[in-house]
């Protein structure tokens, strides 16, 4: 199957809809990520099909349990899922950090080819940042365990906003000191042999509406 393929039936089984324009800017990013992986060495992933699973149908895994409005992707490395939740969602607005200038000089080139008015990009360290903004959520891919995740990016949340870390095995996590777990989210990745689950944390007993 070619890529395309992989990402059509992906999406279908993940009940998800999404236009052929943004499926073609999906794939768009992952050629650009093949070319700059040669030298920057993004991701240990090569061939398409396995990055359509392990990184565009991972990502879009998550989407129906996010919510509208602005977005701090933390840890973005090659702009995962920042860039892949973006194209997707091209209302929602995005911030993806990394201190690793590298990564986001790819992430700074991609938004620049594909056209991508919702992102903005940044370098450094997320404990040292300090924005006049504020973030509806911050969401991060294997970034840390959820209390140094939360601990390093309270001074960047919005006062009803939440935490949505991407993990692996789902596992019966404390919550952080002053913060609850909402939600312990199993996730099924078309093609992907693997466990993966998203955590949903705020610093209040008050919950989202679903």
């Amino acid at each position: 199957m070619t890529g395309a393929a992989v990402l059509r039936a992906g999406l279908s089984v993940l009940g998800q809809e999404l236009e052929a324009d943004l499926q073609q800017k999906l794939l768009a990013y992952l050629a650009l990520m093949q070319k700059w992986n040669k030298t920057y060495n993004l991701t240990a992933v090569r061939d398409e099909n396995g990055m359509v699973t392990h990184h565009l149908l991972d990502s879009m895994a998550v989407l129906p349990y996010l919510w509208p409005g602005s977005w701090l992707d933390v840890g973005c490395g090659a702009g995962i899922p920042g860039v892949i939740l973006a194209i997707a969602r091209p209302q929602w607005q995005f911030t993806l950090l990394d201190s690793n200038s590298k990564k986001t000089g790819f992430v700074q080139q991609a938004v620049i080819e594909l056209g991508l008015r919702n992102i903005r990009v940044h370098t450094g360290r997320v404990e040292e940042w300090r924005p006049t903004e504020k973030f509806d959520g911050i969401i991060s891919r294997a970034f840390s365990e959820t209390g140094k995740f939360t601990r390093l990016t309270q001074h960047l949340l919005a006062g009803n906003a939440r935490w949505a870390a991407m993990k692996g095995r789902l596992e019966n996590e404390p919550a952080p000191l002053g913060y609850v777990i909402e939600r312990q989210i199993p996730l099924q990745v078309p093609g992907l042999n693997a466990e993966r689950s998203l955590v949903i944390a705020a610093k209040t007993r008050e919950r989202l509406e679903w």
